[in-house]
């Protein structure tokens, strides 16, 4: 378990709900970013593979979903 609790984790969860408004963000797929963040990695297992192709973590990774590698 990881607690995403530092105040930076905070202001990075809004940041990137800001940035990507359009989709929409929710709190939940931000805080997922902030957790590949400090994880250093974006393999991730998740069904939503349109946000989580156009995110990317520390603003230039694209995650790799794992649900959908062949």
């Amino acid at each position: 378990m990881y607690h995403l609790d530092q105040p930076t984790h905070a202001k990075r969860i809004i940041q990137a709900m800001e940035k990507y408004a359009d989709l929409p963000m929710d709190s939940a797929d931000a805080s997922l970013v902030v957790l590949a963040e400090h994880l250093a990695h974006g393999r991730m297992l998740t069904t939503d593979q349109r946000n989580f192709h156009a995110y990317r973590w520390k603003s230039q990774h694209p995650f790799q979903n794992l649900r959908f590698q062949g």
